[in-house]
């Protein structure tokens, strides 16, 4: 009688509110030898529930969400399941959040502009202990610890991720009730938050905040 060795799969979780980037991420995991999908999710609540029940090799987060803050749950993520790791897949600026999701916790980065097989070389990549960045990401981190080329910080750079959160929502036409509901926070609190926003971008009103983010929001579009 002969015993079968059942292979060890690799599991991985998904975690983004469209349903069509899920079944396209999925069909991708799925397709691919050893790796098997232990899941998907489209908030925090759901992703966290997965992790803490399945402990799989790899989460694949969005950074927003229906339902609260991807780098927070970057953060979660680690908290929660340590062996997890977490490679941030995001239409979001690259140049703008990479350094933000490694600070949080995860293994890399993938923009959602990339081709296909990006994606995949970055969970090989992270899977074997690895990080990944886009090559241009890498060069200009390289070039500006070895001294070769200037750090170009942008001005966006100075906001806290909350508020680089509320940046965006300002800039994706937002008001001020409808982050807080996003973001499950009171209207007081991002007034706050869009207040210290003001002074960092030395912006002098609200509307040139709204006009500053929008223009971002379309510079990325």
């Amino acid at each position: 009688m002969t015993a079968e060795r059942t292979a060890v799969l690799t599991r991985i979780l998904i975690v983004d509110d469209h349903e069509l980037i899920r079944f396209g991420l999925a069909r991708a995991i799925e397709s691919q030898p050893g790796w098997s999908l232990v899941g998907e999710a489209s908030d925090t609540a759901e992703a966290l529930q997965i992790v803490r029940r399945e402990r799989p090799e790899l989460a694949i987060v969005d950074l927003r969400l229906q339902q609260g803050d991807g780098l927070e749950l970057v953060r979660q993520i680690g908290t929660s399941s340590p062996e997890t790791k977490v490679l941030v897949y995001s239409m979001h600026d690259e140049q703008l959040y990479a350094d933000r999701c490694l600070r949080a916790g995860a293994a890399g980065f993938v923009g959602k502009q990339e081709p296909a097989d990006a994606l995949l070389v970055a969970i090989r990549r992270v899977l074997d202990g690895g990080r990944y960045l886009s090559p241009a990401m890498t060069d200009r981190i390289l070039g500006q610890s070895s001294g070769r080329s200037p750090a170009s910080q942008s001005p966006l750079d100075s906001l806290s991720d909350r508020e680089m959160e509320v940046y965006e929502l300002i800039g994706a036409g937002l008001s001020v009730k409808e982050i807080a509901r996003h973001l499950h926070l009171s209207p007081k609190t991002i007034e706050y938050h869009r207040q210290h926003i003001k002074e960092k971008l030395q912006l002098p009103s609200s509307a040139a905040l709204a006009r500053h983010a929008t223009a971002h929001a379309l510079d990325r579009s």
